[in-house]
């Protein structure tokens, strides 16, 4: 024993002597440090980590975007529009693909994917590798947001937090939700809404034991950001004209606008990221990508980046603002031409945003979600104000129609109306349009749910059956997989064996089942015990009849690889107790049965609410 020691190497030795030390502070965190307690101080570093990420990431987009847009001249078009953006995906692509070396856009969908399938354990690299691509990305002109990857960022590092000290996978699970929180926290100062984006968009359950994990972290999230960029609002808005009840109806109207406004969003970019997708050639894709972005933004400047300089120019009711640095500058005055590139803007962020994820840039739907719905705010209250139909001396009021078309869009794209009418709120202090916004955000988030079930994140695992969502039943079926509940200690029989063969195999057999497969494997049929009860003990029928004449039908077959919500129906929509597995060419591979999948079902249920 002491040979060996001698003979290992002095990096043997410090990673002996660093796990030694680690696992005595595990220990005496166990005996001293009560379980919900230490929660809340893990919960209070994650929030605090990722609120330094969120301001860091802020400063890095601000001083790319910057050093690079600082000379361009306000009144004419620029022609390097068309240069940056496709530099930046370029760069991020060749991150993503050289270094992080796994796809890391779509942020909050994998941070899904992780609270579903892979326990709450995201990867070391995803604390920072977002944050990089990112920052590149959006500060080069990439039309996306930064929040989705903040999202990311915060709830890799409390999934790696929670796993250094490990946790339980529901405290893991709540960590990840902590860090999600304190990134919108920290990148909007809105720690209302970094809580309740957990709830609506992360599907979180907030109960009595989770509430105060989740708003420590919203909190140190949100309290960083102020310490390091002022006590101020993301998008300062001042509201000068008073809403009217009378203007209530046109609330609404905004509301159902906003709603099919949200639908166009979520389709489109379904759709185009998907025509990327087909393009096998990593290059090709950015060319098409870097291509469209750039002419795009060329033609559209308010399109570079997160768009938020337009943003808040509306929000303030600077509408002319919007032609800065395009080619369009001198059509400012016109209505006519104001109302088209609203309407341009609206329209074409969508394509800017699949182009940009599309042709390998990294970055979130969050920005442009507001970005679409501010130009919808403003196009709608524009529109009706030179219609001729109302008031000269009332016109519908630019600023907050802009602001009340932000929540809207955000609450139907993110199927989270709760959560749009907080984030709007504290990014702007509007809090005095709170009735407004509330009707916005309700209105829109009904017509959005009658055509689409989920919202833009949780759509892509949806369509592959791999979301969690509030309903426990359905979220521990997802959580369930096949290959855990499939049994294969069934006796395989043949078609062209006699009955005798078949009582043999049945007094040497513990069940009652038994699948029937061709020489391929295939399944072809099933027996069961109690369809041959009244001739098996026929002896004069041993030789004279064989399998095919007795076997049946299966009710149904499930393939590998369904998921369990769909199995559980077929066994609701046939009544059967046990149904055959198959692979995908029809081989047999094992039965599932109800009171396997009742038995998994128990065990996940216990370990699936953090309390």
């Amino acid at each position: 024993m002491a040979q060996r020691t001698a003979t290992q190497n002095p990096a043997e030795m410090a990673t002996n002597e660093r796990n030694g030390w680690w696992k005595r502070l595990l220990i005496w965190r166990e005996k001293h440090i009560p379980d919900k307690t230490f929660v809340v101080l893990l919960a209070l570093i994650v929030g605090i980590a990722s609120g330094l990420a969120a301001v860091l990431l802020k400063t890095l987009i601000a001083l790319i975007s910057g050093f690079l847009t600082s000379r361009f001249n306000i009144e004419q078009g620029n022609l390097l529009y068309l240069v940056f953006p496709a530099i930046g995906i370029l760069l991020a692509s060749l991150y993503v693909y050289y270094i992080a070396r796994e796809p890391i856009s779509h942020g909050v969908t994998r941070v899904l994917y992780a609270l579903a399938l892979k326990k709450s354990r995201l990867k070391i690299h995803n604390m920072y590798s977002s944050l990089i691509a990112s920052s590149v990305t959006i500060g080069f002109g990439g039309s996306v947001g930064a929040e989705g990857p903040i999202v990311f960022t915060g709830a890799a590092i409390g999934s790696n937090l929670g796993q250094a000290f490990r946790l339980t996978p529901q405290t893991l699970a709540m960590l990840v939700a902590c860090g999600a929180a304190a990134g919108i926290a920290g990148i909007f100062k809105a720690p209302i809404a970094g809580v309740l984006f957990t709830v609506e968009v992360l599907m979180m359950d907030l109960t009595a034991g989770a509430a105060i994990p989740l708003i420590a972290a919203s909190v140190a999230g949100a309290t960083v950001a102020y310490v390091f960029t002022g006590y101020n609002v993301e998008f300062f808005f001042s509201q000068s004209e008073p809403f009217y009840a009378s203007r209530i109806p046109y609330v609404l109207l905004l509301g159902v606008f906003c709603g099919f406004v949200s639908l166009y969003f979520i389709n489109l970019i379904d759709r185009i990221e998907g025509r990327f997708k087909r393009l096998r050639n990593r290059w090709v894709r950015f060319a098409v990508g870097g291509l469209t972005l750039s002419l795009l933004i060329f033609l559209m400047p308010p399109l570079y980046g997160e768009g938020y300089e337009g943003i808040t120019r509306l929000i303030n009711g600077d509408v002319t603002g919007i032609f800065n640095n395009s080619l369009f500058y001198s059509y400012r005055d016109n209505s006519i031409a104001v109302l088209l590139f609203l309407f341009a803007l609206g329209a074409f962020k969508v394509f800017a945003t699949a182009a940009t994820n599309g042709g390998g840039g990294v970055g979130g739907t969050f920005a442009p979600s507001l970005f679409v719905g501010v130009m919808a705010g403003v196009f709608f209250a524009y529109l009706f104000n030179h219609l001729g139909i109302l008031d000269p001396s009332m016109p519908l009021s630019i600023k907050n129609f802009a602001l009340m078309g932000m929540a809207g869009v955000m609450a139907g794209v993110m199927h989270a109306p709760l959560m749009a009418i907080f984030l709007a709120a504290e990014m702007t202090g509007g809090y005095e349009l709170f009735l407004p916004l509330l009707i916005v955000s309700a209105s829109s988030y009904g017509i959005s749910r009658v055509f689409t079930p989920y919202g833009i994140y949780a759509r892509r695992l949806a369509k592959r059956g791999e979301l969690l969502t509030h309903q426990k039943d359905r979220s521990v079926l997802t959580l369930l997989k096949m290959d855990s509940v499939i049994e294969k200690d069934f006796a395989v029989v043949h078609p062209n064996m006699s009955l005798k063969d078949m009582v043999d195999i049945i007094a040497q057999s513990h069940r009652n089942l038994f699948p029937v497969t061709d020489d391929q494997g295939t399944l072809i049929g099933v027996v069961l015990l109690d369809d041959i009860r009244n001739i098996m003990f026929r002896p004069d029928l041993y030789r004279r009849i064989h399998v095919d004449r007795f076997m049946s039908r299966p009710p149904a077959k499930v393939t590998v690889g369904t998921p369990m919500e769909k199995v559980m129906r077929t066994f609701d929509d046939t009544g059967a107790w046990n149904l055959p597995v198959v692979d995908e060419e029809g081989r047999y591979v094992g039965f599932v049965s109800k009171s396997k999948i009742f038995n998994s079902y128990r065990q996940v249920l216990k370990h699936y609410t953090y309390d």
